[in-house]
């Protein structure tokens, strides 16, 4: 089946599955078109043409929950905290859309109207005004009450709670990097690689994603080890995470929250994950170790899945004069390429450098500065210039031109977006 035939066949199908759950007179076209969209783009991804229209039906559900989430924030609508029974888990992450019908149902046509024309259309009040042919002081009025109403049969309320604001830059400062001439200190890093929490009873972390150039935080991840546990007999500690903002709909598929738990290991040698659980569909799964590829591909690291080193020195495998580095074991490397200094946020920060390439996603580099203590400063992630050509058809150079590159072994590789931690405003 082709993309064509596709959408012949199913088409129909999920333009009224679309209506039938958004607004009446709603844009309901528009988020069928980026339904479409999004489905041609990983048309490659469909692995069974007998499973084409529920894949279309969970491309259309995470469309329909953007055009939710964006009506929500922008009338500053709680999403957090909510009942189970008010609302699901699924790709497309807690289903707002029949809360907020629901909502809008037990208010009068004329409050649902105004809401919908500012909201859901994002009309100017003066447009309001000429559409209802009112003064826009009675649209400020009729806004600010509507709104109220709204707010009062909204099954999720606000709380102390739901009020509470991350700790995280919204917008990374500007920060310089500094090379030092001397020589690089030796650490304990025993933050797990990627997500630079200690996997340790009482540890706490925040961590955000800043996209570059700009640096807005598109999201933000809170974390908390609370407790032990133990996997196949292994023992460890349980990590809680919730991901906040996260675009990843073809994976746990969210974009207000994905909650996850990890089960961790930490060494005198190794820190490394022993398994990871999240909520797919409506169901629990859980992966281990033990389960292969399915694990190790994502979760895994080293041979056997020993975990990254917490032992961190200059092995002198690569080298790094500027934007150049050479040197690898193989087609993967890690290694500590020299002594910085990092000023963020008004702080300096003695730090070794950590440079990966490729140890966990092929064409993919990244920088780690780590301080004494072993904990990440400032990661910064870098794309090969042609990773993930099939899905973006243009080159990273391209897509961002004014980004920073660096040449590593000849190719050349594009800063894409940097991460920092909680840790640094402690």
């Amino acid at each position: 089946m082709d993309f064509d035939a596709l959408v012949r066949a199913h088409g129909e199908t999920i333009l009224k599955y679309i209506r039938f759950r958004l607004p009446a007179n709603s844009d309901y076209e528009d988020v069928y078109q980026e339904t479409l969209v999004a489905a041609y783009r990983n048309f490659k991804t469909l692995k069974s043409e007998n499973a084409a229209k529920a894949w279309l039906i969970q491309i259309a559900k995470n469309k329909y929950a953007d055009w939710y989430r964006l009506c929500m924030k922008t009338m500053d609508i709680p999403l957090d905290n909510a009942p189970e029974s008010t609302l699901s888990y699924g790709r497309a992450g807690r289903t707002v859309a029949d809360a907020v019908n629901d909502a809008l149902d037990r208010l009068k046509s004329e409050d649902q109207k105004i809401l919908y024309l500012s909201y859901f259309k994002c009309l100017p009040q003066a447009d309001i005004a000429k559409r209802l042919n009112v003064p826009i002081g009675t649209v400020k009025s009729r806004l600010y009450a509507a709104k109220a109403r709204f707010r009062d049969a909204y099954p999720i309320k606000m709380t102390e709670e739901t009020n509470m604001k991350t700790r995280l830059f919204e917008t990374l400062p500007g920060y310089r990097i500094t090379r030092m001439e001397d020589a690089p200190f030796s650490c304990r890093w025993e933050e797990l690689m990627g997500w630079m929490i200690v996997p340790r009873e009482g540890e706490t972390l925040s961590w955000g994603l800043y996209d570059q150039p700009g640096g807005r935080r598109t999201e933000y991840t809170d974390m908390k080890v609370v407790g032990k546990c133990e996997i196949h007999g292994i023992e460890g500690v349980e990590i809680k995470a919730v991901q906040h903002d996260a675009e990843n709909y073809y994976r746990t598929g969210s974009i207000n929250e994905i909650e996850r738990t990890f089960f961790a290991q930490l060494t005198d040698t190794h820190s490394r994950y022993l398994a990871e659980s999240h909520v797919e569909n409506g169901v629990r799964k859980l992966y281990t170790f033990l389960d292969g590829d399915s694990f190790l591909n994502n979760w895994g690291y080293g041979e056997d899945n020993i975990g990254n080193e917490t032992n961190v020195y200059a092995h002198g495998i690569l080298t790094r004069k500027g934007n150049i580095i050479i040197g690898g074991n193989g087609s993967v490397t890690m290694d500590v390429v020299g002594r910085y200094e990092v000023e963020i946020a008004g702080k300096k920060y003695d730090t070794i450098l950590v440079m990966d390439v490729e140890t966990f996603n092929d064409a993919v580099a990244s920088e780690t500065y780590l301080d004494k203590n072993g904990r990440t400063i400032l990661w910064r992630r870098f794309n090969r210039n042609d990773w993930a050509f099939k899905r973006y058809g243009k080159l990273w150079t391209e897509m961002l031109p004014e980004n920073e590159r660096i040449q590593i072994n000849g190719e050349t590789y594009v800063h894409w977006y940097d991460c920092v931690s909680d840790y640094i405003l402690k």
